[in-house]
């Protein structure tokens, strides 16, 4: 098949590289708004260059990946979902509430497949996690732990156009925890702090927060997560029921240093990188597009799944602003 890549920074060039491989595609159209990245990307990886989204789209292709900036999303799946061309979008389909639910809703309207970037579901212990739920293994679950750290913070120019912690960083574990319980999020509490860096405070952001998710059946997570864990970059899971526990994120890579007498575990170099954590989940996830784009299966993160994530986020920010729990039902019907 003929892809079309679109947006070419640090997460588009890996999905260049990663597209350019898989046996699926035999042709790869990339663009980014800066030519010097076209250029370079595609002598790298073989891929042929359009000079624009509009060119790229008129250019044959079977399919559309978009790993442009956030503010793009919207635009760039409207105009792929108008050509007939299945979809695959990085999170968020939009920084803003209301223009997520948008075009949420054209793409249900239109019947286009569209999947949306949540690679987590494609890492090989997740999985497994959400299979013990589903196959009663564990009883019923009661608490789950999902984190997240991150090695150092991202730049400032970054931060100031992430949306804050909640909607760039803790939507990965909003999405985790709901996709493997298979329950739905009924209200959300979140704490925070800004300690370190100047610009988090200032831009109105934290560096540390912790938010309580209760369940349509009355489980609760806890998620956690940090902007700085200097040891490497942590994601990990745990799911606690009635009948068994299980975790995912423990290996010999995991970045923490464990103080039990005569423990060597683990003994592996910490994952630094969000890469060396997830690289076989993102090439996962992309395969299952391919095969999304072939007809061979439904879209494995929909755009309800990504609005669902998208109003836990804007919950835990509400959250933290107001020092309060808030309920789902005050996001989606405010």
């Amino acid at each position: 098949m003929r892809l079309g890549l679109i947006g070419l920074g640090r997460i588009g060039s890996f999905h260049a590289a990663t597209l350019s491989r898989l046996p699926a595609v035999d042709s790869l159209v990339v663009t980014d708004v800066v030519p010097a990245a076209t250029r370079a990307v595609a002598e790298r990886v073989g891929a042929e260059q359009a000079d624009s989204p509009e060119s790229l789209l008129g250019s044959g292709i079977e399919a559309l990946v978009i790993a442009a900036a956030t503010n793009a999303h919207t635009q760039l799946i409207r105009a792929g979902v108008d050509a007939g061309l299945p979809v695959f979008c990085e999170k968020p389909l939009s920084a803003d509430l209301a223009e997520a639910a948008a075009i949420a809703q054209y793409v249900t309207d239109s019947g286009v497949p569209v999947q949306v970037g949540y690679p987590r579901r494609f890492d090989p212990a997740f999985s497994a996690a959400r299979a013990a739920v589903e196959s009663g293994e564990l009883g019923w679950v009661h608490t789950v732990r999902s984190t997240t750290l991150d090695p150092a913070p991202a730049p400032r120019e970054y931060i100031a156009a992430s949306g804050g912690i909640f909607r760039d960083c803790s939507v990965h574990d909003f999405d985790t925890v709901r996709w493997v319980t298979g329950r739905e999020v009924v209200e959300v509490y979140a704490t925070g702090s800004a300690r370190g860096e100047d610009f988090f405070a200032e831009l109105g952001d934290v560096t540390t927060a912790a938010t309580v998710l209760t369940f349509d059946d009355g489980a609760t997570a806890v998620v956690s997560n940090s902007r700085y864990n200097p040891r490497g970059y942590d994601v990990r899971l745990e799911l606690h029921g009635t009948g068994d526990s299980v975790a995912a994120g423990w290996s010999d890579t995991t970045p923490i240093r464990n103080l039990e007498p005569g423990s060597a575990w683990p003994s592996g170099p910490p994952a630094t990188f969000f890469m060396d954590r997830l690289g076989a989940a993102f090439e996962a996830e992309l395969q299952a597009f391919t095969d999304v784009v072939a007809g061979r299966r439904e879209s494995p993160c929909d755009v309800d799944d990504a609005l669902a994530v998208a109003h836990i986020a804007e919950a835990a920010g509400l959250s933290l602003a107001e020092h309060r729990p808030v309920r789902l039902d005050e996001i989606r019907h405010p």
